[in-house]
């Protein structure tokens, strides 16, 4: 015989189980209720802001609600990724770079876990990253820069928006597969990395070609090379690494959606809705395309298996090439 207790206690936890379902359930049909916040981990003026700023309007338009973006830069990328992961508003998201696939491969403490702490809501595009250095450099192409930084290791300095991000690891590749040591010199961002270059401050750069594209039309930053597989239509005479001898080389710079994994399914799902409106807004027009970057929309689906993908290539291929940085 079943006693009366335990009947309660069942009927508790049925109570107990459909509140919490019907309570999910309302507060998915009532989302968003409050303004979005997007956080690029970077200083403004990188591929992350440039882009989430890009989507921002329209993705406000699709939810009714105003989608602010918030930078948050600091530690390689990882200091706003961590508070995305840590947000419990349920009304906080995060635009990230494959640069959450390559810290962990770098051993990175303050990385955070892109499969366990994230739910995926959607790729958003790719860019090319280009070797770029200032005009009033003595060498015209990539083949009299790698000569002068075998005859100065160590010396020749390298700007980044940060340790740890894909503009570093392309720094470290480039260093390592042509055995010529090279000076890293990281930046709280992006734009301030090119601004440095710019200014003369530094030698060269790794950067993205969202940020770099102005400045080699106006003469302000020489490009040496595509450090990818093609070369990009806005720049179609720029030739890549691999068409230069390094077939190997490839550090594509790609940029995604990404929400706490805390953040309820449907929740999810309209973020991704939202995402897909905006996407086509602006494929309409052609603005992603203007500045440098190429329109790469995903499932959830497609961005999961693709950051699972990603963490075990540069797993790899960091423990093969043996690569070592400093991640102080």
């Amino acid at each position: 015989m079943i006693s009366k207790d335990f009947t309660k206690a069942l009927s508790a936890a049925v109570f107990v189980a459909l509140s919490t379902i019907v309570g999910s359930s309302a507060h998915a049909e009532n989302f968003p209720n409050q303004p979005i916040k997007l956080v690029v981990p970077f200083a403004p003026g990188g591929g992350n802001d440039i882009l989430a700023r890009a989507i921002a309007p329209h993705m406000a338009k699709s939810l009714g609600q105003p989608v602010v973006v918030d930078n948050r830069p600091g530690a390689g990328g990882n200091m706003g990724a961590q508070a995305v992961a840590k947000s419990t508003d349920g009304h906080t998201i995060l635009i990230a770079s494959n640069q959450i696939t390559v810290n962990p491969a770098l051993g990175f403490k303050g990385a955070v876990d892109a499969q366990r702490d994230f739910a995926p809501v959607g790729m958003i595009a790719t860019v090319p990253i280009i070797l770029v250095v200032s005009p009033n450099q003595p060498y015209k192409n990539l083949p009299e820069f790698l000569a002068h930084v075998k005859a100065n290791p160590g010396k020749v300095s390298y700007s980044s928006p940060g340790v740890g991000t894909p503009q570093h690891l392309a720094g470290e590749l480039f260093a390592f597969i042509n055995k010529g040591e090279m000076l890293h010199v990281p930046y709280k961002g992006t734009a301030p990395a090119i601004t440095d270059v710019v200014g003369g401050q530094v030698v060269a750069s790794f950067g993205t070609m969202a940020s770099v594209q102005s400045f080699i039309k106006t003469d302000k930053l020489r490009a040496l090379g595509i450090a990818g597989k093609k070369r990009a239509p806005v720049f179609p005479d720029l030739p890549t690494f691999g068409e230069m001898g390094m077939k190997d080389y490839d550090a594509e710079l790609w940029y995604c959606l990404l929400a706490p994994s805390s953040m309820p399914s449907p929740n999810v799902a309209k973020v991704h809705a939202a995402l897909r409106d905006a996407m086509k807004n602006l494929q309409a027009d052609g603005t992603l395309e203007k500045q440098g970057f190429e329109p790469s929309l995903s499932s959830q689906a497609e961005l999961k298996n693709k950051i699972a993908t990603d963490l075990t290539r540069w797993s790899r291929l960091v423990k093969e090439s043996g690569i070592k940085v400093d991640l102080n």
